[in-house]
């Protein structure tokens, strides 16, 4: 393994795994709240996406860019309030089988209307930052007499800081506002919050709004470095397996696994020594990033069910 090589992967893993925690913290949102798993979340992120760049784009609304964000990020919170309103409320008391169905099937409508919109060409995502012009970041320590130095895109750096504070303000949100605080409340338990005057209705209302705008933050910083796509749904995904490490009812937890996913998957890509493996073996190694998460999903089923910071339920009978 080429050693000298390690840091600038592991760094640019972690970079990668902000946009992936911030998508798994509407993915937890959700269900800390109302008890569903949201399996539409990468719809919700690919019209949102798609909506910044229609209203930026020459070809639609011809917006500055930091107006079509914010319309965006208005459509976003009117989906989710949609979504809940319409599909969800509704099936308030069904199995809990028949409403992970509807998230499913909501997806696929989306997407759906996704393609029947916008279409399936390929588009490039306007530019936040340079691409030609790198961060350097020396590290205080030398590989075999000779300094290392990390090399991080523009893009990848501010992605992640963005993402990080996107966090800090949902904790400061949830820690130390009313709506926050009812939130909370209504996932420790619904009877108790509404026998105490919280709304739940609402609070699940909020919930899927608040949801709809992360999965849209997080699909523009994605979108900044990988292009727009309809494949851009599939981006969620990844951010399941990193829900389920930190704990489906964990906060700190979905930031936590979000980040260890992408360092996991930045680590998988370093090139390893074909001499030790040989040269098909470490292809194989470095082509396998896309599977890494779902390997670390079956060893933490296994392993450990409820997540790194889950909350293990313990029925006596």
């Amino acid at each position: 393994m080429n050693w000298q090589l390690l840091p600038q992967f592991a760094i640019t893993g972690i970079l990668n795994g902000g946009p992936v925690a911030l998508i798994a913290l509407g993915i937890v949102l959700i269900f800390k709240s109302s008890e569903i798993f949201n399996f539409a979340h990468g719809q919700m992120l690919l019209i949102g996406t798609m909506s910044t760049w229609w209203f930026a784009a020459e070809e639609g609304m011809g917006l500055p860019l930091w107006l079509a964000v914010i319309c965006a990020m208005g459509v976003s919170v009117l989906l989710g309030l949609l979504i809940e309103r319409v599909t969800l409320r509704p099936m308030t008391g069904q199995p809990l089988l028949s409403i992970i169905l509807m998230t499913l099937a909501l997806g696929q409508v989306l997407q759906g209307l996704t393609i029947l919109t916008f279409g399936t060409t390929q588009r490039n995502f306007p530019v936040f930052f340079s691409i030609t012009d790198p961060y350097k970041l020396s590290l205080p320590f030398q590989y075999n007499g000779n300094p290392i130095v990390v090399i991080l895109r523009q893009n990848l750096v501010w992605t992640f800081v963005i993402a990080i504070i996107c966090v800090v303000v949902l904790w400061l949100f949830f820690q130390f506002t009313h709506t926050g605080l009812s939130m909370r409340a209504t996932a420790e338990d619904h009877e108790t919050a509404q026998s105490v005057g919280i709304r739940i209705n609402r609070v699940f209302g909020i919930s899927w709004a608040i949801a709809g705008l992360i999965a849209t933050i997080g699909g523009i910083l994605i979108a900044t470095a990988s292009g727009l796509d309809l494949s851009l749904s599939i981006v969620a995904l990844i951010a399941f397996p990193a829900v389920l490490l930190g704990g489906l009812e964990s906060i700190p937890g979905a930031v936590i696994g979000g980040l260890l996913i992408g360092l996991v998957q930045g680590l998988v890509a370093l090139p390893t020594n074909d001499f030790f493996l040989g040269p098909a073996v470490a292809q194989a190694i470095r082509n396998s990033t896309e599977i890494v998460p779902y390997i670390i999903l079956l060893i933490v089923l296994v392993i450990r069910p409820d997540g790194l910071f889950g909350q293990k339920r313990i029925e006596r009978i």
